[in-house]
């Protein structure tokens, strides 16, 4: 009975830090009765999510609803956007914006998920420090980030997949089950479906590894069965998708370039940034000397394991991004790399310590200063006020509207009009045509972009940001006579085919009266 009471209390704890510390932002989503997410990509996700609940069984292979009129071919997979579906079918019920409330819950419902299969599976492997492991992988912020409330992403799914697929890969290298096997092809065929960027490159680098260290391990009998699991979800992914998705790494355009300077996950992460010690603590600093120590007395995790940990810090120098699978193989390997201590209160005190950064960054984030509560707040008027006017384009017609890049996909679901611009890689021609439509001086050429696009609706923002994002991106110094400027300064000013139909603090909706 007391067994049953400790895991009853064990799984309350773990799941009460895990969701505290991804709900921390439900300030921010649940806004005026309202659901806004965190990020510029999740309302392209939403949008996909809503037309797969409006037609059950699409597939969503080209997005109309951004870079219109020729739309794109987008990196994004099946798999989230029929999660997000089926959880809004839990949610009906008790709301009336069931999709919305599920698109906010569905990536920290998948921490949860990961958070309990971490839980049950160092509590089955037998670690005496597991729950170092449980602690990180609740509080760690980039992980944290990953799985917020309000961000439904695929990195949330791919991130718990790839989890399931290491631990899998660990206890079967243990103990030769097939069950480990069949787990661990299934995984990694998901995660693969999901993303097939950094759950590939993880499963060829595990290979590769596997290849130099026993080759015989990786292609024993006992492993016949998780690779044909692998193949077949593979198999079914690639007839359900019937595309192979584009990878933008490989990009070398200079707006490429311009674009991805304001991705925060496509920035590089030098080896001394204290963003390190944020998102992994103090220990990150001693894991080289606790990887000798193990190597050493053999208590290491297995060889895989530590290069992919070495792997993933040196792909998140690089970009961000790998930032997340870099601290859950770290957390992952955590309580491996404490074994050689043998002294529990010597360890406890050192994790302790540790994780001071950590608490630090959580302070900062729960408590802001008053420069980011005022940011936090002007955000969250500018969403509800972005919106007002979003909605007021709503119309059976199709009738695309352009508006600054990063706006686009929250005017596009809001309003269910198609945009001009977007905010992926596959968005570069709609987003440079916006950025030179706000930037142009000449009305002519401003009005050119219009018609191309077939554009009926513009939504004029701040002029000096919509000019100084608009010059990073395409390269041009904006003009002091541009149409950002005029549009949101002087609307009386500007060009007679464009009226003013609605304002209010955020923006100002125009109307292309185009009479050619």
């Amino acid at each position: 009975m007391l067994r049953y009471a400790a895991i009853t209390i064990e799984l309350a704890i773990l799941s009460l830090l895990i969701l505290a510390a991804r709900c921390a932002n439900y300030q921010d989503v649940f806004v005026g009765g309202n659901v806004y997410f965190t990020d510029a990509d999740c309302y392209a996700r939403m949008t996909r999510a809503q037309l797969c609940a409006e037609h059950p069984g699409l597939i969503v292979r080209h997005h109309e609803f951004e870079n219109f009129p020729a739309g794109t071919t987008p990196h994004t997979t099946a798999p989230l956007d029929y999660l997000i579906v089926a959880l809004s079918i839990l949610f009906k019920p008790f709301t009336n914006h069931a999709l919305d409330l599920a698109g906010a819950m569905v990536s920290p419902t998948l921490a949860l998920l990961g958070g309990w299969f971490l839980w049950w599976w160092s509590r089955y492997m037998k670690f005496r420090f597991r729950w170092a492991l449980l602690i990180l992988y609740a509080i760690s912020p980039i992980l944290v980030h990953g799985t917020e409330l309000g961000r439904p992403d695929h990195q949330s799914l791919s991130t718990l997949l790839v989890i399931i697929a290491l631990c899998a890969e660990w206890a079967w290298r243990s103990e030769k089950k097939k069950p480990w096997s069949i787990l661990s092809g299934i995984a990694w065929g998901l995660a693969i479906w999901v993303s097939v960027y950094e759950p590939l490159i993880l499963l060829l680098l595990l290979i590769s590894a596997g290849l130099v260290q026993d080759r015989h391990l990786l292609f024993a009998k006992e492993r016949q069965a998780g690779w044909l699991v692998f193949a077949a979800i593979i198999l079914v992914a690639f007839v359900i998708e019937r595309r192979i998705p584009s990878a933008p790494i490989f990009q070398s355009s200079e707006i490429f370039r311009n674009w991805s300077r304001t991705i925060g996950e496509l920035r590089p992460v030098p080896p001394l940034d204290l963003v390190w010690f944020r998102w992994a603590g103090y220990m990150i600093v001693i894991a080289p000397v606790l990887i000798w120590l193990g190597l050493r007395k053999k208590t290491l995790a297995p060889l895989f394991i530590t290069l992919l940990l070495v792997a993933t810090y040196c792909l998140a120098i690089w970009h961000a991004r790998w930032g997340y699978f870099f601290l859950s193989i770290f957390a992952i390997a955590l309580p491996s790399l404490l074994e050689p201590i043998k002294s529990r209160a010597a360890v406890w005190i050192a994790v302790t310590l540790s994780i001071f950064p950590i608490l630090r960054d959580w302070d900062q984030s729960l408590w802001p200063n008053e420069p980011e509560l005022a940011r936090r707040m002007e955000r969250r008027r500018e969403s509800i006020e972005l919106r007002e006017l979003a909605l007021m384009i709503r119309s059976s017609e199709t009738r695309a509207f352009l508006a600054p890049w990063w706006f686009s996909p929250s005017i596009a679901y809001w309003s269910g009009q198609p945009g001009v611009a977007g905010s992926s890689h596959e968005c570069l021609d709609g987003i440079a045509d916006s950025a030179h439509f706000f930037l142009s001086d000449d009305w002519h050429e401003a009005r050119l972009i219009l018609e191309n696009h077939e554009v009926a609706w513009i939504f004029a923002y701040d002029a000096d940001r919509v000019a100084e994002n608009s010059a990073a991106l395409i390269g041009t110094p904006a003009s002091p006579h541009s149409i950002c400027r005029s549009l949101n300064r002087t609307p009386a000013q500007a060009p007679h085919d464009l009226v003013l139909s609605a304002q209010n603090g955020t923006a100002k909706l125009f109307r292309f009266a185009n009479n050619r």
